[in-house]
């Protein structure tokens, strides 16, 4: 249980990374040809687009991955304590 915990926590800290790349280029906008910016819009886009319908834009500012980000927190510190 602690293996799978512990690799639970890493992939969602990874993603978390993920979304953080993801939204330093939605304000840079590097261009739909950059690697890396297609890379992280398909692994965050299948989570942030679900959110998106419940969350809307507040202001002209995208809450969803903020929102993604402090769940994804919330099921580390969980899986800390589960893991122990």
């Amino acid at each position: 249980m602690f293996f799978i915990a512990t690799l639970l926590i890493y992939l969602l800290y990874a993603f978390i990374i993920v979304m953080i790349v993801r939204v330093i280029f939605s304000w840079v906008s590097p261009g739909a040809s950059n690697p890396v910016s297609r890379l992280a819009y398909q692994i965050t886009e299948p989570v942030l687009a679900p959110v998106r319908r419940w969350v809307p834009p507040v202001s002209g500012i995208d809450l969803s991955p903020l929102l993604v980000t402090l769940v994804a927190y919330f099921v580390i510190a969980a899986l800390r304590s589960i893991g122990g």
